[in-house]
């Protein structure tokens, strides 16, 4: 490995600044490259010694690190909050930027980011981006409810987004604007556009092959829908990297903040540093997995007994977790263990 290279990369949108540094630490080539695919291929084809780079996590880290990692020997991509180093440091600059993380990578100090495949990575954004049309069509469902009350109309809340009392509604507002009317069709044209936006993009990746038998032997679980099925394959990635059901837990933000010094433990609220949309969908599960699973409704009661509701639906959410970690990884449909059956 003496002859290996340790490349340090410091990633924006236009440039990219990258130092070269051979084990003892001498600076081999310092520079800037172009943030485009074609200049990032060049450069990287004309490198004549093995290298092994690292680059910070960012919103362009994942294009740049499929396009240099067939040339690299071993690509690495840092935790974020683990190099806030970086942003305190006295001479703060690219250069300089590039020039430690090339330190942190060849003194083996570099906290590693885990990064996804690349079909991961892309039915990632797919879900995420219906999540989105989930979230505009809700917008625009509380939107027509709010014209409505502001003019004074009487209407019912549960069958206001069906399609033939939305017309007979239209129909019977002869008092108010013109305007408003207007208002209430372009509402419910774009809540039909999201809504049938997300049906499909929901679809396609259920029926997706590399993820398929993933999701329907993790839906075998009484409580677990298509939708948390998905959120826990794209957003886990491997689930081999979870060797322990805690680490997987903590991962999912459902387990409180940990702060300890000279012997003193404090235990803070549920941590920020997780990944948000797994533990939006784990909780929103949870509260209704009960209803499907007498396991998960007998821990949420045990839970109820001792603390509050919110307690009670971060003990089901890490039941959850157990059960689709175990799934997951033995890849067998789900069974309760006869203890659990008792």
């Amino acid at each position: 490995m003496t002859n290996m290279h340790y490349i340090g990369f410091d990633i924006h949108k236009k440039t990219i600044a990258f130092c070269e540094k051979t084990v003892d630490g001498t600076i081999v080539e310092q520079n800037t490259i172009p943030s485009t695919r074609n200049a990032i291929k060049i450069w990287a084809s004309q490198r004549t010694t093995p290298w092994i780079g690292a680059m910070e996590a960012t919103l362009f880290t994942g294009w740049i690190y499929d396009s240099l990692l067939p040339y690299a020997t071993e690509l690495k991509v840092g935790h974020p909050a683990m190099l806030k180093a970086l942003a305190v440091a006295k001479n703060k600059n690219d250069r300089s930027d590039a020039e430690r993380l090339a330190d942190l990578l060849r003194c083996n100090l570099l906290f590693e980011s885990y990064m996804a495949p690349e079909y991961i990575r892309e039915l990632r954004r797919i879900l995420r981006f219906r999540n989105l049309m989930v979230r505009e069509a809700t917008k625009m469902k509380n939107k027509t409810s709010g014209i409505l009350m502001e003019v004074g109309a009487q209407y019912n809340k549960k069958k206001l987004h069906g399609q033939r009392y939305f017309d007979e509604l239209l129909d019977s507002l002869d008092y108010v604007p013109e305007s408003v009317t207007e208002l209430l069709r372009f509402c419910r044209i774009n809540t039909t556009h999201f809504v049938t936006m997300q049906k499909q993009l929901t679809k396609g990746l259920v029926k997706h092959p590399d993820i398929s038998e993933r999701v329907k032997l993790l839906m075998t679980i009484p409580g677990v829908g298509e939708i948390t099925a998905l959120t826990w394959v794209l957003e886990i990635g491997e689930v081999e990297r979870f060797t322990q059901i805690r680490r997987a837990i903590s991962y999912c933000g459902l387990c409180s903040a940990q702060s300890e010094s000279a012997g003193v433990e404090r235990r803070g609220p549920i941590s920020k540093k997780r990944n948000k949309h797994l533990q939006t969908v784990l909780v929103e599960a949870a509260n209704l997995a009960p209803r499907w699973n007498s396991q998960l409704a007998a821990v949420h009661d045990k839970e109820l007994a001792t603390g509050n509701r919110n307690s009670a639906t971060l003990a089901v959410a890490r039941k959850l977790v157990a059960y689709m970690l175990s799934v997951d990884k033995n890849q067998k449909v789900f069974q309760f263990r006869e203890a659990d059956a008792a």
